[in-house]
Order: structure tokens, then C-alpha cells, then sequence
């Protein structure tokens, strides 16, 4: 697209474009005459920052450590702007958005943090030190997981298994990996991943305060495991109270929540109601005493769930205004850090404008001195001439992605109102408006609430990555079979013939968009219990045509009209076409190509 409007603009500058032309052929010819200022100039953009990078690193990790977290993204931010990775501060770029994307994690801003990690993969070979790699990788594999992507999460653990050098930083990764088994329900792989972790006493030779708090990690997957899989009673046990023992040393009240969480669940498995209750009002108050919202939500739920039915209704009241305060101071901060950004890039802007007019000056005066009016005239006119072609099309580029990124944003918040806005709602009524003494009042409640997780989980993977590599084919039919249901069958020809290396990264992720639009529209407008997908190349083009059995009344086609305008929109832009035919009495057919 950029190309055709490039082409565009130089048919109807034609004259510019010659002039460009013969300017840059007599720039060629001063290339000599030009290179000692171009040398001045260089030396003068190249001016050492390494000062004021590690002044605003330093300030960054006081606010961290003082948990200040807005004043510390400020600083993180501020110094990763004046680092050039391609030349020179690696490590202070890699250092500075990995402690970005960890303020951007625990504010539960997992997307923007994923963002702002991909930034450092160009350089993280670059770096001086592995562990900034390491960093990087398990940071990236906990955003995914807390998204529900355990895959992805156990992909980038692995990465950051490679990159470890110490006994102990690898006995970390790996009961991280155990973590992620355990919520895969691989319980028995986890559990041959961790009894031997607890075998020796694996030491932080670096920083030996870590040593209990990893250990005691460890042995509370390890007990979770035991637990989940059954006919570990004993076992289970002694992990928790060994991994409790060794989280009591360190008086971290954060660890502590995990302990006194494993416990709940332990007592809650073999029906002890009474230490149920008491390990929950625990694990509640330690989530309290370290004011982490997300835990104590999640413990407070635990509590209802343990205490009797006069209690239970009061923590119902406290667990719905804070559901509604984190929300709120989320929204908040995920606007604060979006103005520290722009105001950062602002600034950063208005700094580099002023050193630019700097360097033309002194340029300027090294070219009245070495070069004649003439060849400094036909220089500067071809020097401003790219410079306008460049910011030209860069605003242009720039404009296009902002617009592309407020459609997806758009469009996702207009499927998490069309989907989740009235099922919470009206469990928000339903809570308020019924008594929650009532046992099945209570299950109605918590039935309503897996709902709408699930729901937003749904939403959650139709948005994430798509893999383009060989693992393609499997996940593509992996999203097609979430859509088959005892009372749908589809039927896939052509797929596995397919030479699927033929079609490019770009390509391949509209095909995969395109077949979750059609069966998407299929799951909530149609009746249909049949549905036939077939793909073939015919003459370097990818014909594919997509039927189903639905019942599509009038109203139906209209939504199907509507809800379609993206799969139409998608085939355009790889210069494909698409006819869509819905009948009565036949059901729906759509046909589509493009070259590949």
C-alpha cells in the first residue's frame, strides 16, 4: 500500500522527482567535499549519555524499591528513550523495558507488557550478560501464563532454561516449568520434574536471602501436584507446612499468601471445615497487610467460600466493592503510564528538533568555509528535499498504524460489550436482588461467574498471536474443532495436501481471521448442523469455499450482511475476491480467492 502511494505521489510530482533526480547525481559529485562536516556532525549526535542513562536508571530502582511504581516507569522510560541499542547501551535499553514491562505486569496490563518485551528480542544476543536474557524469557513466559497461554508460557521458560548458567537459577526456571505442568493438569510430569529439586538444598551463591524463598516455591507446586493428583495426603501435607516453615523465616507476608492458599485448599480437599476457615482468613489477611488487589480478591472469595452464611454475606458486600476499586485504580494506571509515554516521546521530540537545528547550523558554517555558494545550495536543497520525502511517507505509515490499531481496539471492545457487558450485569443483579445464604442461590452465582471467565478467556484467544511457522496447519484446525459440537459436524478437505510453505506470514494469518469470522458468525446466527470448508491451489491462486446448512431468516442475513464486512475487507487487502449467497431454504455459501 505504501508503494502504490509512493508510486501515486511521484506521478503527480513528476517535476520534484527529476529534480530529486539530479540532485542526488550532484550530491554524488560533493560526497568528498561533504564528508569532513558529515564527521562533525556524527561526533556531535554520538555524545556520550552513559551518565545521564544510569542517573535515571538509579532514581528508577529507588521509586521501585520504594514502591512507587508510577515515578519508577517514568525514569525506566526516560533512560530506555536516550539509549541507541543499534549502537551502543544495550544492556541499559534491555534493563530499562524489562523493569517497564514488569510495572506494566503486576498492573495487570499483560498485552502492553508483551509489547514492550518483544522491543528487546533484536538485542537481547547483544547483551553482557545472559541473565538480562533470562529475565526477559521468564518474564515473558509468566505474562503468558497469567493470560491463560500456557504453551507460550512453557515455550519462553525453556528459552530461559538455555540461557541459565547457575544451579540455582535453573532449579528456579524449572520449578516455574512445574508450575506451568501443574495448571496444564501434567501433574505426573511435574512431579518428576520437582522431587528432585527437593532432594538437596540448591543455594543463591549471589543473594542467599533467596535460597528459603526458592525452595519454599518449589515445595509448594510440588504439594499442589500431590494434592491434585490424590492418594498423596501425607505427602502434600508435608510440603506445605516444610514450604510454610521456610516462608515463616523470611517474614515475607507476599510469599506467605501461597502458603496459607495451600493450605485452605489442602483442608478444604479433605473436609476439615474448621482449619479451611482458618487458613483462608490467613492467606485474606496477608494479602491485606501487602495491599495486593488481585490476591485479595481471590482470597476473599476463598473466605466466603469457608466461612458460615452470616459472615459470608458480609465479605460478599466487601469482595464486590473491591472487585469494583480494582478495576477503577487499574483503568488508572494503565492511563497514567499511556501519558508518561507520550509525554516522554513528546519531549523527546521537542529535544531532538532542537538538536537537529543545532548540527544544521554548525553544518552551515563548515560548508560556507570549505565549499562554494553554488555546490552548498544544490546539497542543502537535496539534503531538505529526501528529508521531506522521508518524513512524508513516515507520517503517512505512522497514521496508518494508529488507525489500524483503534480498529482492533474498537472492535475488541465492541465484542467485550456485545458478549460480557450484560452477563455481568445481570450476575451483579442476580447477586444483589438474592439472598446469598441460599446454597443455590451461591452455585447459581459461582455457574454465572465461570460463564463470563470463560468467556473473556474466548476473547482473550482469538486476539492473541497467531504461529505462522510449521505449527500452522494444527493450529489452524485446533480453532476450527473449538467450533465442532455433538450437534455440528465440519468437514475439512484439501488441508493436508496443501503446501502450506507457498503462502506468505501476511496471508496466512487473514486465512486463519477469515475462517473465524465465517464459523463465528455460524456459532451465533445459524441452526446450522452441517458445515463444509474446502481449499485447493488452482493456477498460483488459493480457492476456497466454505457451506453450511443454517437456517437464515431475514434478520439472520442482515446480521450475516453486516458481521461479514471484515472477511470482505480482509480478502481485499492480499487483492483477493469473495461472493457471499444465502438462501431460504439452502443455507449460506461463501467463496473466496487470492495469488499466493
Amino acid at each position: 500500500m505504501m508503494i502504490k502511494n509512493l508510486i501515486q505521489f511521484f506521478q503527480k510530482k513528476y517535476t520534484v522527482f527529476c529534480l530529486l533526480l539530479f540532485c542526488s547525481v550532484l550530491a554524488i559529485s560533493f560526497s568528498v567535499q561533504y564528508y569532513e562536516a558529515k564527521e562533525k556532525e556524527i561526533k556531535y549526535i554520538k555524545k556520550d549519555q552513559s551518565v545521564e542513562i544510569k542517573k535515571r536508571i538509579e532514581k528508577g530502582n529507588a521509586f521501585l524499591n520504594a514502591g512507587k511504581s508510577d515515578s519508577a516507569f517514568l525514569y525506566f522510560n526516560k533512560a530506555q528513550l536516550i539509549c541507541n541499542p543499534k549502537e551502543n547501551y544495550v544492556d541499559d535499553y534491555v534493563y530499562s523495558l524489562t523493569n517497564i514491562a514488569d510495572i506494566q505486569h503486576r498492573n495487570g496490563d499483560f498485552y502492553e507488557a508483551e509489547t514492550t518485551l518483544t522491543k528487546t528480542f533484536p538485542y537481547l544476543e547483544k547483551t553482557s550478560k545472559p541473565k538480562f536474557a533470562i529475565n526477559v524469557y521468564s518474564l515473558m513466559a509468566n505474562n503468558y501464563s497469567r493470560t491463560y497461554d500456557n504453551e507460550n508460557g512453557l515455550l519462553y521458560q525453556k528459552k530461559a532454561l538455555k540461557k541459565a548458567v547457575s544451579t540455582f537459577r535453573k532449579a528456579a526456571i524449572l520449578s516455574d516449568i512445574g508450575f506451568i505442568y501443574l495448571q496444564q493438569e501434567r501433574y505426573k510430569e511435574a512431579i518428576d520434574l520437582l522431587e528432585p529439586l527437593t532432594k538437596r538444598k540448591i543455594v543463591d551463591k549471589i543473594e542467599p536471602k533467596y535460597t528459603d524463598i526458592q525452595r519454599s516455591a518449589i515445595l509448594y507446586n510440588l504439594g499442589m501436584c500431590y494434592l491434585r493428583i490424590g492418594n498423596h495426603k501425607e505427602l502434600a501435607l508435608n510440603c506445605f507446612n516444610e514450604s510454610l516453615e521456610l516462608t515463616l523465616k523470611t517474614k515475607d507476608d507476599y510469599e506467605l499468601i501461597a502458603n496459607y492458599f495451600a493450605l485452605y485448599s489442602f483442608y478444604k480437599t479433605y473436609n476439615n471445615p474448621k482449619l479451611k476457615k482458618i487458613y483462608a482468613q490467613k492467606a485474606y489477611d496477608c494479602a491485606k497487610k501487602v495491599k495486593a488487589s488481585t490476591y485479595q480478591i481471590n482470597m476473599l472469595a476463598n473466605l466466603i467460600e469457608a466461612d458460615n452464611a452470616e459472615n459470608s454475606q458480609k465479605h460478599w458486600e466487601t469482595y464486590i466493592r473491591m472487585v469494583d476499586s480494582t478495576l477503577i485504580s487499574r483503568k488508572k494506571a494503565q492511563n497514567q503510564f499511556a501519558n508518561i509515554i507520550y509525554d516522554s516521546n513528546k519531549d523527546k521530540a521537542e529535544n531532538l528538533e532542537l538538536k537537529n537545528k543545532k548540527v544544521e547550523n554548525e553544518l552551515q558554517l563548515e560548508r560556507q568555509k570549505n565549499r562554494s555558494t553554488i555546490s552548498y545550495v544544490i546539497i542543502t536543497f537535496s539534503v531538505f528535499l529526501v528529508l521531506f520525502l522521508s518524513l512524508y511517507m513516515s507520517s503517512k505509515g505512522k497514521k496508518e498504524k494508529i488507525e489500524a490499531i483503534n480498529e482492533s481496539e474498537l472492535r475488541i471492545s465492541k465484542k467485550l460489550h456485545d458478549e460480557l457487558a450484560n452477563d455481568v450485569y445481570e450476575t451483579l443483579s442476580f447477586a444483589t436482588s438474592n439472598d446469598m445464604k441460599n446454597f443455590d442461590n451461591k452455585e447459581k452465582l459461582l455457574s454465572n461467574l465461570d460463564q463470563i471467565y470463560y468467556k473473556a478467556r474466548n476473547i482473550s484467544k482469538e486476539n492473541s498471536l497467531i504461529k505462522t511457522n510449521e505449527e500452522y496447519l494444527p493450529a489452524l484446525k485446533e480453532m476450527i474443532s473449538g467450533y465442532k459440537t455433538p450437534s455440528v459436524n465440519i468437514l475439512l478437505n484439501g488441508f493436508d495436501s496443501l503446501d502450506w510453505n507457498k503462502l506468505d506470514r501476511s496471508k496466512k494469518i487473514i486465512l486463519y481471521r477469515v475462517l473465524q469470522e465465517l464459523f463465528e458468525n455460524m456459532k451465533k446466527h445459524s441452526n446450522a448442523s452441517l458445515v463444509s470448508f474446502t481449499i485447493k491451489i488452482n493456477d498460483k491462486n488459493l480457492m476456497a469455499t466454505y457451506i453450511d446448512n443454517g437456517d437464515w431468516t431475514k434478520n439472520n442475513r442482515l446480521i450475516l450482511k453486516n458481521g461479514l464486512q471484515n472477511v470482505e475487507n480482509r480478502i481485499k487487502t492480499i487483492n483477493g475476491t469473495i461472493t457471499f449467497v444465502n438462501n431460504l431454504e439452502k443455507g449460506f455459501k461463501a467463496s473466496f480467492n487470492f495469488p499466493i
